[in-house]
């Protein structure tokens, strides 16, 4: 009998072996609804070259910007639900552009499978080299004084970068117009000429043209300072309780098998543990984050309902 329950127990593990999918067995596309060369795109690369070592499959990063990244993000939420087509989304297109626009394409609640959340970001205030202001209260100083004068840009409607921005016009009551690229690195080079004034950036990208002294930081968003950066104040040092945080995770279509979301989430994660991978965020201004898709997805809910309320508060309402 204990022979027969042995073999038994053999056949059904075979089964159940035989049930569990091999993952991954061909080329993972991981989309970033961003241009190349912004945060998101850079996070992405991170990630890819190591993944596609570790699993000796190709790993392409496919860049599809437009629409405040809502594009790029439903060709996912469409894809087939296998795993082998993810996106690394920011928290507009996964938490916010469901409040902010009037129609989306895709329902946020509903179609993706949570798989882990990459990096926290801290956002830092920069001005063009023209505008003369070196404080968050010379700002608020010559927008008071100067009105509809100043402009701020954003990487695309939607997200903590152009929220930041309407944020702070709401607290302190100046007028600013927001001019919207498909990227960071596109309104960098318009700031620099001096064609737009202002902008609430992701640290990772703002960090190089911060050090090259072709933008000037004035002050990070975080409740505290940053340690890439401690000689900036906060913006709430001025502006008290302005804060506003980004973030950036991965999501696969709904209906993604549990088994396949699971391989994901223990490949990313690894991937962030790594020390050197570790060590270059941080150093970018990126807080490494690996958590698992439960406590991503009740992560993404509480940021959703967050920046819902800022948006309903300030009127918000792209058409």
């Amino acid at each position: 009998m204990k022979a027969l329950f042995f073999a038994a127990s053999l056949i059904a593990g075979s089964a159940a072996a035989a049930d569990t999918p091999q993952f991954p067995v061909k080329p993972i596309r991981i989309v970033v609804p961003f241009g190349a060369g912004s945060n998101t795109d850079v996070l992405a690369r991170t990630v890819a070259v190591r993944m596609a070592e570790h699993w000796s499959q190709q790993v392409v990063v496919d860049n599809r910007p437009g629409a405040g990244g809502n594009i790029g993000t439903d060709l996912v939420a469409k894809a087939p639900p296998d795993g082998y087509t993810i996106v690394l989304g920011a928290a507009s297109v996964l938490a916010i552009n469901q409040s902010l626009y009037s129609q989306m394409p895709y329902d946020s609640n509903t179609a993706f499978a949570p798989i882990t959340n990459m990096v926290k970001t801290t956002n830092v205030l920069i001005v063009a080299p023209s505008l003369t202001v070196k404080t968050v209260q010379e700002l608020i100083a010559y927008g008071k004084a100067n009105p509809g004068k100043l402009t701020y840009a954003s990487a695309g409607a939607g997200g903590t970068i152009h929220l930041s921005g309407e944020l702070f016009k709401s607290m302190t009551g100046i007028t600013m117009e927001h001019i919207a690229y498909k990227s960071s690195p596109l309104a960098h080079i318009d700031m620099i000429a001096g064609q737009v004034h202002v902008m609430f950036d992701a640290m990772p990208t703002a960090l190089p043209q911060i050090k090259a002294g072709r933008l000037r930081a004035v002050a990070v968003t975080t409740a505290k300072r940053s340690p890439q950066m401690p000689e900036l104040p906060t913006v709430g040092e001025t502006v008290p309780g302005f804060e506003a945080t980004g973030w950036f995770g991965y999501a696969a279509p709904a209906r993604t098998p549990k088994e396949v979301v699971a391989a994901l989430n223990k490949e990313i994660v690894r991937i962030l543990a790594l020390p050197d991978v570790r060590e270059r965020l941080i150093a970018q201004g990126a807080e490494p984050v690996g958590d698992t898709p439960e406590q991503f997805a009740q992560y993404i809910k509480s940021e959703a309902a967050k920046w819902g309320k800022v948006i309903k508060t300030l009127n918000l309402k792209i058409e």
